[in-house]
């Protein structure tokens, strides 16, 4: 790597790459001899530097139109975007759609350079995971070349090379299924036979984990090869960080869709039992880790913090909820990622308008005594509270937390004009047309309160988008836990019983704890744990996955996406019909896979109806 492009990846990568001129100045293994890449730590952990930076970052990874939210949450209304191609069943759109995470190909000239400053210019998830395995596995095969280096300097390469190699096979597979492990470097010998099933591969994945866990520091800033990026490490990966990536690999494969393999008799309730104890194991390693310093649970009335509020625009968000991330872009990717749920007349940026859809919210965000308004109507759990005809009223903090709702306040500034100074999000209202909301709702979670064109502190603060934050740690033990051991029992590894990880989310929040007859009822509480992780980690990209191994993607309360229609003194609500999303059981719970990979030798099958 050049001297530039060592600078590039201080700007891309911000807290990841603070020392990186201190690290590889050469060229790439292509260019130089191995001996020269791996001779010491500075040269070895440059050529490392370069996964961190396949990462993908799904919120940023497109043009200026940031769609990533690829399942019911969310509508947009331009029918070239990557989630209106998912809506309508196209999935093979991924092999050349300029707007999606899945290629990056956005323009020629720019296409799959990792040191990009923008990430829509950086390798999506299928060319960048098989190039970070391809690095992995040559720095796992070169490791005793660093003779220049202690032990302690070895252990980190081969620590984050075990880590990446697991990781990019975990990226690819959540997407596409069942995938070759691949732990050589090939150099002509493709013929990779896929195996019989997800649990083969995932359990290769789990074996890479274990080994990083074993090389990886909990702290980077306690070692002295951190030293030089002291006080700047949060994003590089550590044993808490591996620990976190494991018990989400074999959360996913002990999922109904992954355990049943495809199989017509799926049940959604059904987990592989052996690997959800596995899972439990190594998120609790992570809960252990808990110091209020460096992971806790950030209070709610600071829960701005985890998503975009930070004072400095070089300072990623996370607080101590951090874990894991990719890079993030320049100002103006985070810009344009932060206003995805707010229309360009009143954020000034060009997005692609998601709008929250009202079967999502009426389903997930539930009442403040904490059933969802489904239980809350039925009278089962105690007095109704859900009024129709006041449907913003008695709900969850959460709602009001992440969803603008008809008459909140978006400026107060007299350059504000009147007509956007409050949502006028009812049928026909000023921010009720085709650019802006489609379904009466907008989403805030990573958006700066009372932020707009006319009064700008968006520029004050750097949103981020995890794969794991520490709530989705807490979330993922009570799944695994709940399908291993049921509600009430606690690990041999944990003292926190499904049960009471779900209530301190609910207690943060100040959402009453859940009911106890739904405690008691298995399949009941399961479905209450999916909703609070629904309503959690809205709109973080997490839910297309979700709904997938879960095995119900296909079910109508997943496929039709709806508005609440309702004039301007809400003196009716009505609800209506926005699209009915195509989804078929098994052929849209995996994206294909390029025709030339399918045809290329045999024993690589297409998956399920492509």
């Amino acid at each position: 790597m050049k001297r530039y492009i060592l600078n590039s990846l201080l700007v891309i990568a911000l807290v990841l790459s603070f020392g990186c001129e201190d690290y590889l100045d050469k060229a790439p293994e292509s260019i130089i001899a191995e001996g020269d890449v791996f001779k010491d730590f500075e040269h070895a952990q440059g050529f490392v530097e370069e996964m961190y930076n396949l990462i993908v970052e799904y919120g940023q990874s497109s043009h200026t139109f940031q769609d990533y939210l690829f399942s019911d949450e969310t509508t947009v209304w331009a029918t070239w975007m990557p989630s209106n191609n998912i809506d309508r069943g196209n999935l093979m759109f991924w092999v050349n759609n300029k707007y999606c995470y899945f290629t990056n190909n956005w323009t020629t000239s720019n296409k799959n350079n990792s040191n990009n400053t923008a990430p829509r210019f950086r390798p999506g998830v299928y060319e960048g995971s098989l190039t970070g395995i391809r690095k992995a596995n040559l720095a796992i095969e070169n490791i005793d070349l660093m003779i220049d280096a202690t032990q302690d300097e070895k252990d980190i390469i081969l620590g984050q090379a075990y880590f990446f190699r697991a990781f990019f096979h975990h990226e690819i597979m959540k997407f596409w299924g069942r995938y070759p492990y691949i732990k050589e470097v090939i150099s002509d010998n493709y013929k990779l036979k896929r195996p019989e099933t997800y649990r083969e591969c995932a359990l290769e994945a789990d074996a890479d984990f274990d080994r990083a866990i074993a090389l990886l520091p909990m702290d980077w800033d306690d070692k002295s090869y951190g030293s030089e990026t002291l006080g700047d490490n949060k994003g590089r990966i550590n044993k808490i960080t591996a620990y976190a990536m494991k018990g989400k690999n074999l959360l996913l494969a002990a999922s109904p869709l992954m355990h049943f393999n495809n199989g017509s008799n799926i049940n959604t309730y059904e987990y592989d039992v052996e690997l959800c104890n596995m899972a439990v194991d190594a998120f609790a390693e992570v809960l252990k880790a808990q110091d209020g310093v460096r992971y806790g649970l950030v209070p709610f009335d600071r829960i701005e913090e985890v998503f975009w509020k930070t004072g400095n625009n070089q300072t990623w968000a996370g607080s101590t909820e951090y874990i894991f991330s990719g890079p993030t872009g320049n100002v103006n990717n985070n810009r344009w990622f932060m206003s995805t749920g707010m229309p360009k007349v009143v954020s000034g940026q060009s997005t692609s308008m998601h709008s929250p859809t009202h079967s999502f919210i009426y389903n997930t965000f539930g009442m403040a005594n904490g059933l969802s308004i489904e239980d809350d109507l039925s009278g089962a759990y105690g007095p109704t509270t859900y009024d129709p005809t006041k449907p913003f009223e008695n709900r969850d903090p959460r709602f009001y937390k992440w969803i603008t709702i008809d008459g909140d306040v978006l400026g107060t500034k007299a350059s504000v004009p009147a007509k956007y100074k409050i949502a006028q999000l009812y049928t026909g209202g000023e921010l009720r047309k085709k650019n802006s909301s489609q379904s009466g709702y907008l989403f805030k979670k990573f958006y700066p309160t009372l932020h707009s064109k006319w009064n700008n502190t968006m520029n004050q603060n750097h949103a981020i988008r995890m794969h794991v934050r520490l709530t989705d740690v807490y979330l993922m033990y009570a799944e695994a836990l709940h399908a291993a051991k049921g509600a009430t029992t606690a690990p041999a590894s944990y003292s926190l019983t499904a049960e009471q990880a779900i209530n301190t989310l609910r207690q943060r929040a100040g959402v009453d704890p859940v009911n106890a007859l739904i405690v008691a009822d298995s399949n009941k509480f399961m479905d209450e744990l999916r909703r609070d992780r629904s309503t959690e980690l809205c709109f973080e990209a997490h839910r297309w996955v979700d709904i997938r191994r879960w095995g119900v993607a296909h079910l109508d309360k997943y496929k039709v996406k709806t508005a609440l229609d309702f004039p301007q003194d809400h003196s009716y609500f009505q609800e209506s019909v926005l699209i009915e999303r195509v989804c078929d059981y098994p052929k849209h719970f995996w994206l294909p896979f390029e025709a030339n990979q399918t045809q290329f030798y045999e024993g690589f099958p297409q998956n399920p109806g492509w």
